[in-house]
């Protein structure tokens, strides 16, 4: 396990693009993060990725997951004088400056996959399948539970799937001037590309997973679901 930090930046409608010259920014910044472990970065495919929750809200223009090996290691770069803080100086994605931003750090569990190994060739990008549960739960711990003990292994059984990590809430110390989310759960996917995406969500196996959620102990909000293509960078630019 370790901790995954989630920014989401919104805009409302599935047009508008981040700038490539602020992509380039993101970049860099999240690069030189002390005690990053990995960092992704997500936006929308150019074109519609057809999927099965046709009806959720558009996509975030952009969206960031950060890894670190510890809640101490997160937070200092979220402090008031944090490395975090030059994606939030004015100014500093002037395509994104309309942008509601929310952040939620959690807790990452990963879980196996049959067939781990990426066929994708550059410049393609993976899609990721990004996840969260908004409301909440009558007994969140009997929810949890029951999510972790069942829903992966379904997951497992979806051709082409990459990698599963599903997403808890713990408590964080953090100074970023954006909106705080409280999500309960959320949890990715990752395929090879859009298409191998749209491929496993109408696969057999969808109906599997739709007879699981009908099992879930008693919650609210429903879940919203985000097909984003996926770029790595590359801790210390290296």
């Amino acid at each position: 396990m370790g901790i995954s930090y989630f920014v989401y930046f919104e805009l409302g409608d599935a047009v508008t693009r981040i700038a490539p010259g602020d992509l380039e920014r993101v970049s860099a910044a999240i690069a030189d993060l002390p005690r990053l472990r990995r960092g992704l970065v997500f936006t929308p495919p150019e074109t519609k990725t057809e999927h099965y929750f046709r009806d959720d809200p558009s996509a975030p223009a952009l969206a960031l997951q950060l890894y670190f090996d510890t809640v101490a290691d997160l937070e200092a770069v979220l402090r008031r004088d944090g490395a975090m803080q030059a994606l939030a100086a004015k100014d500093a994605l002037p395509s994104l400056a309309s942008a509601r931003v929310t952040q939620q750090a959690m807790i990452a569990r990963a879980f196996p996959v049959d067939q781990p190994r990426f066929e994708t060739v550059a410049p393609a990008l993976p899609c990721s399948y990004l996840v969260h549960y908004p409301g909440a739960a009558e007994d969140l711990n009997a929810w949890l539970a029951h999510y972790v003990d069942h829903h992966p292994a379904i997951m497992r059984k979806f051709p082409g799937v990459r990698q599963i990590e599903i997403y808890t809430r713990l408590e964080w110390i953090g100074f970023m001037p954006w909106q705080r989310v409280d999500y309960m759960q959320r949890n990715k996917l990752v395929f090879d590309s859009p298409d191998a995406l749209t491929a496993a969500l109408f696969s057999p196996v969808i109906a599997e997973m739709r007879a699981d959620f009908a099992q879930f102990p008693k919650f609210t909000g429903g879940n919203v679901h985000y097909p984003m293509l996926t770029r790595e960078v590359v801790p210390g630019g290296a």
